[in-house]
């Protein structure tokens, strides 16, 4: 599409925001911390086998029909399909499946996979469509800091609905009134599809709808299911955009690591650490006021820098947080602390990197995506970031095999290969310094 000399009004790219304030609330109660946790402890029988490997099967399923989808819903995109309709579809789809969490019980173990397979794929689909907008409403200059003002402002979504769940909604002692326990888990699935829809309404009033110029015919015109499977052949998409393949490859990796944090910090934080649930949500807490702040910090210094050198920090961020879970132990005890502390400041730090390296990698596919190819960027960013969810699954099996402590060297190692592979990408700092050359219209 034509480049911009001026970033969109502010009230379109609050409109853009708050989506990611609202989708926050389904990763961050149903996938990250509380709806995890809870299907693992109570959802699978105390007597099962496997535990976190149940929980990985919902996230590999979704992560493949994503995986799938997301090219294909890309390729709609840039031949003119309204990216609002399909925002609209996805949100509708992972708030109503949501709600029907409220009858899964203990034991019912598939039902409440099918479930997390559908709602999880829809809500990674609305993540690649939602980002398709971001280079129609920021400069070159201003794409790092406009990406990572939704994304950090998307840490208040998750606040704002872990303090509703977890303080307001769910109170009962686990011990002493597991009925109700349970009950109150599953009310709070309704209201964080009620929450997503309700938060998500600013985005369908304030965002333009614009497409590409020049406006290709529509997929119901051209389309056909050859041109479709066509932008699942990677090794033809890589010719089209070989610079962006080779961030694509690096990103895979340490992306791996990012969401092993996202996907199992409920379960090892409870299970491995034995912390409680006031614990979870002060480490949550942590976590997302830390990821706020690195967010829009990181997108203002890579204005300056470049985002090739903030990708480099904050994967080093992480490889000394990972480092510090995996030591901690040995660590609370050499400075004679609890465990429960030094977990927190060990999160704090995560945090700080956890909303920036994403915020960045966005930005740069933006920068990155070739004319007229907004949304089959997005798609494939959607395909790669799918990938390593698929990739970080990996995790739930490598720790019932060798425990979740001696796990973390793998996340260790995905953040390692990233860097390395980075390292082998040059130019980006120089794209993300281009300015664009016509207003937004």
């Amino acid at each position: 599409m034509a480049e911009l000399q001026r970033n969109a009004r502010k009230r379109e790219i609050f409109g853009w925001a708050m989506y990611d304030i609202a989708n926050q609330a389904y990763t961050t109660i149903v996938i990250s911390f509380v709806y995890s946790a809870f299907f693992v402890a109570y959802i699978v029988p105390a007597d099962g086998v496997w535990r976190d490997a149940y929980w990985s099967i919902a996230i590999i399923g979704s992560t493949l029909l994503a995986m799938v989808l997301s090219p294909i819903v890309g390729y709609w995109i840039d031949q003119g399909v309204s990216k609002k309709r399909l925002l609209a579809w996805s949100t509708a789809i992972c708030a109503s499946f949501t709600c029907t969490l409220y009858w899964v019980g203990p034991g019912d173990i598939w039902w409440g996979i099918a479930i997390i397979l559908i709602t999880n794929t829809a809500w990674m689909l609305g993540e690649a469509i939602m980002s398709a907008f971001l280079p129609q409403l920021a400069t070159r200059k201003n794409m790092g800091l406009v990406s990572g003002l939704g994304w950090g402002l998307g840490y208040i979504g998750g606040f704002v609905s872990m303090v509703m769940v977890s303080l307001m909604i769910i109170r009962a002692d686990p011990d002493t009134a597991t009925e109700q326990y349970i009950s109150q888990h599953q009310w709070a699935m309704i209201a964080i599809s009620i929450y997503f829809v309700i938060v998500a309404i600013p985005t369908f009033v304030l965002v333009r709808e614009r497409l590409p110029t020049p406006k290709p015919k529509l997929v119901k015109e051209s389309g056909s299911w050859r041109q479709w499977l066509r932008t699942l052949n990677l090794a033809e998409q890589q010719k089209l955009q070989p610079l962006l393949f080779k961030f694509f490859w690096a990103f895979l990796f340490y992306m791996a690591g990012v969401q092993v944090v996202v996907k199992f910090i409920g379960i090892y934080s409870t299970g491995e650490l034995g912390l409680s649930q006031q614990d979870l949500v002060a480490v949550f807490l942590a976590t997302q006021f830390s990821a706020l702040f690195g967010a829009i910090a990181f997108g203002v210094i890579e204005r300056y820098i470049g985002a090739r050198k903030v990708l480099f920090v904050v994967i080093a961020l992480w490889i000394i947080a990972i480092s510090g879970m995996y030591g901690i132990h040995a660590l609370a005890a050499a400075i004679n602390w609890s465990v429960r502390d030094v977990f927190l400041i060990i999160a704090l730090l995560a945090g700080t990197g956890i909303g920036s390296i994403q915020a960045s990698s966005r930005s740069l596919v933006a920068l990155l995506a070739g004319p007229g190819r907004d949304g089959s960027a997005f798609g494939l960013w959607g395909m790669f970031n799918r990938l390593a969810m698929l990739l970080a699954a990996t995790f739930g099996i490598v720790a019932d095999l060798f425990s979740r402590q001696n796990a973390l060297l793998l996340v260790i190692s995905f953040f390692i290969i990233g860097a390395i592979l980075l390292a082998r990408v040059h130019g980006l700092s120089q794209a993300s310094r281009q300015a664009r050359d016509t207003e937004v219209p």
